[in-house]
């Protein structure tokens, strides 16, 4: 069970989102909102911020780490030191992206994200993964791999290994199989397949899943 806390910038928004979360079984509403800093207090295992166009963060509130005019209510910072992840859904996710990672974001999605797309985010980042929606990872820059002239050379250390599972789906991408293929052969979601093929990309840097095995390859994670 997954215990979620939603914070939205209006009643209506607040009671659109806790109910695409009522249908799961498995994840549960925070009827009150706990202080992020309190050890005596029962802490949520992921937190939802929801914010219309009107009370949407300012980019340069999530760039300073400062709170702006329309987030004084929103508290990124305490919910990520507390190790809370956050996920944060807006109109424009691709523009809040840039600076709502480097605050602790785990996860910026669009506004009117379906019950089974929160349900499996909500999943995702509660396992420590970050989320993005598909049409927006190539048009975000902080998820852009760095363009460099040189290739990685044989067993050189990866920046943040990879996790057992993902090594997992890495070796099912060597072997051609889709996202569809992998949730099946692992007994998993399709949408958190989707999550761990994205990872594996941050990870490697690599800007394509041909890429990926590649990369894969040349640091020992995938046998040939």
């Amino acid at each position: 069970m997954i215990d979620v806390l939603v914070e939205a910038s209006s009643p209506d928004l607040y009671a659109e989102i806790a109910d695409l979360l009522r249908d799961h079984s498995e994840i549960r509403v925070m009827e009150s909102a706990p202080n992020a800093a309190s050890e005596s207090q029962p802490q949520p295992g992921v937190v939802i911020i929801a914010a219309d166009s009107h009370g949407e963060p300012d980019f340069e509130y999530f760039s300073s780490n400062e709170r702006g005019p329309n987030a004084s209510d929103w508290n990124v910072g305490g919910w990520n030191a507390a190790g809370v992840p956050v996920i944060l859904l807006v109109d424009h996710p691709t523009r809040m992206a840039s600076g709502a990672l480097p605050a602790g974001v785990r996860a910026v999605l669009p506004r009117n994200i379906t019950s089974t797309e929160i349900a499996a985010a909500i999943e995702a980042v509660a396992a420590g993964l970050f989320v993005f929606h598909p049409a927006d990872i190539d048009s975000i820059p902080a998820l852009r791999p760095p363009q460099s002239e040189t290739v990685p050379e044989l067993g050189e250390p990866l920046v943040e290994h990879l996790t057992p599972r993902e090594i997992e789906v890495l070796q099912l991408l060597s072997a051609g199989l889709g996202n569809k293929e992998i949730a099946a052969r692992l007994n998993i979601s399709e949408h958190t397949a989707k999550f761990h093929v994205a990872s594996i990309m941050g990870k490697l840097g690599a800007a394509t899943r041909t890429e990926a095995v590649t990369l894969g390859i040349r640091h020992g994670l995938v046998m040939i």
